[in-house]
């Protein structure tokens, strides 16, 4: 079917391709952004191949995408997620005017497809291990195999199971603190023994491998590892995450690593995965991942280790007694999120950027509270200690756990107190919202804080 513009395409104006399977739809938004000053292009989709065609003759663009693309001549719904990719490769830049994404398509093929309504491997579809294998040597350079792993339901089952697959009873693994309130309790659950090793503001929430040392003893099995870290958004730099690696390896430390917030960094920092800065570790480390964070799909339940071939065996067996496979349909969008474009990954971290700034901002103005920059995932990390032992409307706020609770009920705003993170005294608050959401609720706090006396 051949192309209609609005006006011809000699306007001014980035290329605008409307691709819709209802006519007055596709028809009503080009002259819409043609008014706007575009280049407006409607296409009634009739064919997957009539889309590609048409969008051929044009100088590539942005293309706004109905969801529902309709089927073929033949009946058979077209394939939205290889539509997609096959407009990226032709140097389109694909908006989906639903709000939807590739791994949504994806998803919404694979329950119509058979082959996902029964049981498959316990440790993941093929087609996706070969995607994290590419994936990872993509965006961190490390080289692995399909044998080394294994797809999990989550971030978290991964954490699990790579304590419950290393640690034997009364193995000791040092933690860093602040820490993910997940990590104590996985370790404690297979058995094991956490050592905390405490940072602060003054070392960017980072340990040096002196105070690892200090905390290692015979018993010390594993050195769990975040960078960029939740919850204080601290990134490791090169230089330390190779002095650590190497620690590691000279004392016969397993090291498990959560890259779960690999693509979050900011003002140049770099998320550097451990065993790529020290290669001679790769026999014992354990790298976490999930596209949980990157690919804002908490819900889809997707993560996985990477692990030498032994441990992801072992866990492996581990997992096909305690859940089996992980659901194909959220299997099959992991595939069409690892594979696609980064355009997504990219603009999410911009505005995570400028939240970050104006959190940060917000909260240095509210007195008694101490709020570092961060370099990476999507929180801050203040220290609240110059707030407590002040009274606010009658209540002491003798704990950060008391001040969280009284901005809960004063100001009606959420933080985590640091008491869940292993160091009281701090407050952890997310910028994984709108700005102006962002802005409310941190002048509710300031509001609320600012009483205290």
């Amino acid at each position: 079917m051949s192309i209609s513009s609005y006006p011809d395409s000699a306007l001014p104006g980035p290329v605008v391709l409307i691709i819709d399977d209802h006519e007055l739809v596709a028809t009503s938004l080009a002259i819409t952004l043609r008014a706007a000053g575009l280049q407006a292009h409607r296409h009634t989709v009739r064919s997957r191949d009539s889309v590609l065609a048409a969008a051929a003759t044009l100088q590539p663009g942005v293309a706004l995408l109905d969801l529902d693309l309709g089927r073929d001549p033949d009946g058979t719904r077209i394939d939205g997620t290889s539509f997609v990719e096959g407009m990226c490769r032709a140097g389109w830049r694909v908006l989906a005017l639903s709000g939807s994404s590739l791994a949504g398509w994806a998803a919404q093929e694979a329950c119509a497809d058979p082959r996902n309504h029964r049981y498959t491997p316990a440790g993941g579809l093929p087609e996706l291990k070969a995607a994290i294998v590419e994936k990872t040597q993509r965006d961190s350079g490390y080289a692995i195999a399909e044998n080394q792993v294994l797809v999990t339901n989550g971030g978290k089952q991964a954490v699990y199971q790579a304590f419950a697959t290393l640690l034997d009873p009364g193995d000791e693994v040092i933690l860093p603190a602040p820490y993910w309130t997940t990590y104590p309790e996985a370790i404690a659950l297979a058995g094991g023994v956490t050592r905390v090793v405490v940072t602060g503001p003054e070392s960017g929430y980072l340990p040096s491998v002196e105070q690892l040392e200090a905390a290692r003893t015979p018993a010390t099995k594993v050195l769990l590892w975040c960078s960029p870290s939740n919850p204080t958004g601290a990134v490791a730099p090169r230089e330390l995450t190779e002095a650590v690696g190497r620690w590691a390896v000279a004392n016969g430390i397993w090291v498990v690593t959560d890259e779960i917030y690999e693509h979050l960094v900011y003002d140049g920092a770099e998320a550097v995965s451990m065993p790529v800065a020290v290669p001679e570790l790769a026999d014992t480390c354990v790298v976490l991942n999930g596209v949980a964070k990157t690919y804002a799909m908490t819900g889809w339940r997707v993560g996985w280790m990477a692990a030498p071939p032994d441990v992801v065996k072992a866990a492996t067996n581990l997992q096909s007694h305690l859940s089996s496979n992980v659901a194909n349909v959220s299997q099959r969008a992991a595939i069409a999120a690892l594979s696609g474009p980064l355009d997504a990954v990219h603009a999410m971290r911009a505005a995570f950027d400028r939240r970050r700034r104006t959190i940060v901002g917000l909260l240095s103005e509210i007195p008694g509270v101490l709020c570092p920059v961060p370099q990476g995932a999507f929180y801050v990390y203040p220290a609240v200690g110059g707030l407590l032992g002040k009274q606010i409307r009658g209540r002491r706020l003798g704990s950060s756990l008391e001040l969280a609770a009284a901005v809960l009920e004063l100001a009606e705003v959420a933080v985590v107190p640091g008491e869940a993170f292993g160091t009281p005294g701090f407050v952890r608050l997310s910028y994984a919202l709108g700005d102006d959401d962002l802005r409310t609720g941190i002048s509710r706090m300031a509001e609320v804080l600012g009483e205290a006396s």
